[in-house]
């Protein structure tokens, strides 16, 4: 597979602006995808933490995140081995770069870590919103990244962002309907609560609606159910059951 020539022509653009800037900047750019992909890691190990004080979706939600980033590698991986696009580094007649080029047969289309940052941003979104503003800009600066250092084409690293952001989520959807009711059954031993944590504590008022308890019924006021009440002793048409109906007491004293 060869590089569309607008992606050729962008790579050559962002790495002669990479080789000028400081040297710090490139030991950051080269070592920082390495390091998000670890700061990603380690969110997980965090989501894991917060899902054991929730329901049983929310941890399932957290143990699927690492397969469904596995499982959006694997595509990404499998691509590359049919497509084989050989690295711009080598390809580019002239290319600069940052970091070392790769060995021949690591080929260049899609990037794998552009799909590793986008699915594990994308994951940690799903199983916790509040991260977005955090984890997706992270992903995206990680992806160019590697076009910074000169080891992929533009292109690669959208298409791999893209993936990632596309498969993660299916892939753990799917799982965290297999998953919940595994973590709702297993929660139930003692030696897993450390692993699976514990259900959250149900209110009074839930636990007796999800107990099929039946509800008070409150007297209509101004009303009597007893035939012999206030009000002229007149008996509520509307309070009248049907047991009431089928034991024959359907009759009305008459009024005085």
């Amino acid at each position: 597979m060869e590089a569309p020539e607008f992606s050729a022509d962008l790579y050559r653009d962002i790495t002669e602006f990479a080789e000028g800037t400081p040297s710090w900047l490139h030991t950051v750019a080269e070592v920082g995808t390495d390091a998000g992909l670890l700061l990603f890691a380690a969110l997980f190990v965090v989501g894991w933490w917060r899902a054991r004080a929730g329901d049983a979706r929310a941890m399932a939600l957290a143990l699927a995140a690492p397969f469904a980033v596995v499982a959006a590698y694997l595509v990404s991986e499998v691509s590359k081995t049919f497509l084989e696009e050989e690295r711009p580094c080598r390809a580019v007649r002239g290319a600069v770069h940052i970091a070392a080029c790769p060995a021949p047969g690591d080929w260049s289309f899609p990037s794998n870590h552009a799909t590793i940052a986008a699915a594990s941003a994308a994951v940690i979104v799903v199983a916790w919103r509040a991260m977005a503003p955090l984890v997706l800009p992270m992903a995206a600066l990680m992806a160019f990244s590697r076009v910074f250092v000169g080891v992929h084409y533009p292109h690669d690293v959208a298409v791999g962002f893209v993936l990632g952001v596309v498969v993660a989520p299916l892939v753990v959807v799917a799982l965290v309907a297999a998953l919940r009711p595994l973590v709702e059954s297993m929660r139930g031993f003692p030696m897993c609560g450390t692993l699976l944590g514990s259900p959250p504590p149900v209110a009074a008022g839930v636990r007796g609606q999800e107990s099929g308890a039946e509800r008070p019924v409150m007297p209509r006021a101004g009303l009597d159910r007893t035939a012999g009440g206030g009000f002229g002793g007149r008996v509520d048409e509307a309070s009248v059951t049907m047991p009431d109906v089928m034991g024959g007491v359907t009759r009305r004293d008459p009024l005085p």
